[in-house]
């Protein structure tokens, strides 16, 4: 599964992605920015579109950009989204990834009414630019059956290479009103079924618990952006753990690493734990903020790539047992552990 860097455009650094950067992690293979971030800086929106993304942003032609529509960030400040700038975006900064110009996020809170209300706003975005590379969009919701109906409806939406799936993040964090996690994952594990031909893109999954999910439900890539907001709150991830607090930042909190997990953490082989030891995981300001952030990314691809190895090898089930003690997610990867096959 690949694993795709979040990062805003307006703190690129760490460059994970720049050989020539003492973070460099050469086990990255995408890196993902919203377009939200460009139309708010016109200048930078017009030097990428004369340079092209990857020059832009010095981004390797081996490392793939995916380009997030934006549609969260305008629906939450109350701004139409710019779905002609988009396009004209698109176009000129060619990233190697992109969705339909907007979709419309259905939250689980929301009536079924106003939930099916986005299904067919979405759907109708989708066939309007059904042409090209755009990805068309469906999202985990209630109507989540009616969106795969409608994808496979058409035939211009079966020769898409990719879909990506929304919404997921809110429901499995059990948001109010949120779906039962069993019938997220069956749902989940449906859509997979129904097409198994086409690669699946989730966005905002990125902890090394909800990586095991997205593994085993063989979803082909995740992009997250939590290895820079957990290292901007002094947070740390570990290896089949969860999140702990190296750096006292103020008025965030968190649990603290035991003797065992600064020991864990001492011989971590990341280019920042490597070079600066745990005082740099420990520091504040802009260098504690890049040896957090890129020991977070590091920990997340190497979960993938060990997640990886062990379905290769089959013994995935006994080795998640022993390495996995995250207790809010170990029942459902156990449940599509024994699920999988009966959708």
């Amino acid at each position: 599964m690949e694993i795709v860097a979040g990062t805003p455009l307006s703190a690129l650094k760490p460059r994970v992605w720049n050989p020539e950067s003492e973070y460099y992690l050469p086990q990255l293979q995408a890196v993902m920015i919203s377009y939200a971030d460009f139309h708010k800086m016109p200048a930078r929106r017009r030097k990428a579109m004369e340079q092209g993304l990857h020059q832009y942003l010095e981004v390797p032609t081996h490392i793939k950009i995916y380009l997030d529509n934006g549609s969260f960030y305008f629906i939450r400040h109350g701004s139409e989204v710019p779905v002609k700038e988009y396009v004209e975006f698109v176009k000129q900064a060619q990233p190697d990834w992109y969705p339909v110009p907007q979709d419309f996020i259905p939250s689980p809170k929301m009536s079924l009414v106003k939930q099916k209300e986005c299904l067919e706003l979405t759907m109708d975005m989708n066939r309007r630019y059904r042409q090209g590379n755009y990805v068309p969009v469906i999202h985990i919701s209630q109507v989540l059956d009616k969106y795969v109906f409608q994808l496979k409806s058409y035939k211009s939406f079966l020769k898409k290479e990719f879909i990506a799936l929304g919404g997921i993040v809110p429901n499995l964090l059990k948001a109010p009103k949120a779906m039962h996690p069993q019938k997220i994952l069956e749902k989940l594990m449906c859509v997979r079924h129904e097409f198994q031909d086409k690669k699946l893109h989730v966005f905002g999954i990125g902890g090394t618990a909800t990586l095991h999910i997205a593994a085993l439900l063989g979803i082909n890539s995740a992009d997250s952006s939590g290895w820079r907001n957990r290292a901007a709150r002094g947070l740390v991830q570990l290896p089949g753990t969860g999140d702990r607090m190296v750096a006292n930042l103020g008025s965030w909190r968190g649990r603290k690493p035991s003797d065992r997990e600064w020991q864990i953490l001492s011989a971590c082989q990341c280019p920042a734990c490597h070079k600066y030891g745990l005082e740099g995981l420990k520091a504040h300001g802009v260098y504690g903020f890049r040896n957090r952030a890129t020991h977070n990314l590091w920990i997340l691809l190497e979960e993938a790539r060990q997640i990886q190895e062990h379905l290769i090898l089959g013994d995935y089930e006994s080795w998640y047992g022993n390495h996995l003690d995250n207790t809010l997610y170990r029942p459902l990867i156990q449940k599509i552990i024994e699920t999988r096959t009966s959708c």
